[in-house]
């Protein structure tokens, strides 16, 4: 089997038609898997994870059409063709509109078949020669993986990354939103030009319009130079809108007007200007319950969600622990240092068997853990177990972690400051008036950070 060829697994229950297609479709260079059942069929699925599906309809046990609608429901992208020496236009039209790719009446032509064949494999995102039309696996390189469930949810990603129809990804926190926004930029015709990511909620509801949409100088106190904003830092790219579902309510409709018209407004100017943006979002909120409480805008929600990817989390995706695991012990500095080069049997085991970690982040934390603490390699079970017990900690509401950070922060710039508001304003690139406001919503007195202060 070679990386070149693609993957066909062929499915009929008559054995002397099995052979003549897996010959016919082998000596146009194509890999086959036969097998003589429906049931077969979905067993090699996660292992093949074949480019393209061929099955009879009639067949003992499962048929053809139940066949695919197991296959459907588990991956929505792969072609399905069915033949059968019972088509009838009936059966025809009601197979395609539930997604079939093409239904084809025995006899067939060996000449419309493979035309067929050809067409099925290009909607994979890849070329009629074979290989895919970007080389190698460069574009989602970032993301380490085996599971059929990663596997259907890159497949759906390549196929609408050709496309400049906006995506919504959903998933839990830590699961690698902005690295499946980055692979789809990675493998879209706009991946020579910028890919601007920026996140919802670690905006100030104030300075929504001027980092997205930018403004002129002097628009607003603190305001000292023109800013461009985020659309035109990401001009004929991608503009990737994490936590979109933190955007407050009254910028959503400028949002949506910029979308609709494809023009911004900068903060202080009089003139629109053009936008060519392709936009991808992210949340790990149930962004459709917000819409229904109308706590986010239905047609924001429609405008932003024409393309769903839900990313799996990490205990849906099990089988990807020991890559990811050892992935992030080959990327630590540390754990070079420390000539620590694996995990005992023990460890691996605990990982795998435990509830936690749920989420990507949460692995590379134990793992991160595990090497600041270990003396020997390869890294025993108790320090893993350790780090799991760290790991499987409360974690705080995100309004509780987001106002300890600010808290903090203020803090930090306070005490570098010694106090001194105008400085830490500056460096906190915020006006006075603003942070006041930030130092009285948490009870910080600047006069307390004061040298000298009896």
């Amino acid at each position: 089997m070679t990386d070149s060829k693609y993957r066909i697994l062929l499915v009929d229950d008559d054995n002397s038609l099995l052979r003549l297609l897996s010959m016919r479709l082998s000596a146009a260079g194509y890999d086959v898997t036969a097998v003589e059942s429906g049931e077969a069929a979905l067993a090699q699925l996660p292992l093949l994870q074949p480019s393209l599906i061929i099955t009879d309809l009639q067949m003992s046990g499962m048929d053809g059409m139940t066949l695919f609608n197991q296959v459907h429901s588990r991956n929505p992208s792969l072609p399905v063709m069915i033949l059968t020496a019972h088509g009838t236009i009936p059966e025809a039209v009601e197979a395609t509109s539930r997604g079939v790719f093409s239904f084809l009446t025995k006899p067939f032509d060996s000449k419309i078949l493979l035309e067929h064949v050809t067409r099925a494999l290009k909607i994979t995102g890849e070329t009629a020669a074979g290989k895919s039309d970007i080389e190698s696996s460069d574009w989602r390189k970032d993301i380490v993986t085996r599971s059929p469930l990663m596997e259907s949810l890159l497949t759906q990603a390549r196929l609408v990354a050709d496309s400049d129809a906006s995506v919504l990804i959903q998933g839990e926190s830590g699961t690698g939103k902005e690295l499946l926004a980055r692979a789809i930029h990675r493998a879209s015709p706009r991946a020579n030009r910028p890919f601007v990511a920026i996140n919802c909620s670690a905006i100030p509801e104030s300075l929504f319009e001027s980092e997205l949409f930018g403004h002129t100088k002097g628009s607003f106190t603190g305001a000292t130079r023109d800013h461009p904003g985020m659309f035109r830092a990401a001009e004929e790219g991608t503009l990737f809108l994490d936590e979109i579902g933190d955007m407050p309510l009254g910028f959503q409709v400028k949002l949506l007007r910029a979308l609709q018209e494809r023009t911004i407004r900068p903060v202080g100017s009089t003139e629109s200007v053009s936008i060519d943006v392709r936009i991808i979002s992210a949340t790990h909120q149930d962004l459709d319950h917000a819409r229904q409480l109308n706590e986010f805008r239905e047609d924001l929600y429609y405008r932003l969600n024409v393309v769903t990817l839900e990313l799996p989390s990490l205990a849906d995706r099990r089988e990807d622990i020991p890559l990811l695991a050892n992935h992030f012990l080959n990327t630590l500095p540390e754990a070079a240092k420390k000539s620590v080069t694996g995990f005992s049997p023990e460890a691996m085991e605990a990982m795998l068997s435990a509830p936690g970690p749920r989420n990507v982040r949460q692995l590379y934390n134990v793992v991160e853990q595990s090497v600041a603490l270990s003396t020997t390699s390869p890294i025993p079970v108790s320090l893993v177990q350790r780090a799991l017990r760290s790991e499987s900690g409360e974690i705080p509401a995100f309004a509780e972690a987001r106002s300890e950070f600010e808290r903090d922060y203020l803090t930090q710039l306070l005490q570098i400051t010694n106090g001194n508001v105008t400085k830490a304003a500056q460096i906190a690139k915020r006006n006075r008036t603003e942070f006041y406001k930030l130092l009285h919503k948490h009870h910080l007195d600047p006069a307390q950070f004061k040298i000298g202060k009896s």
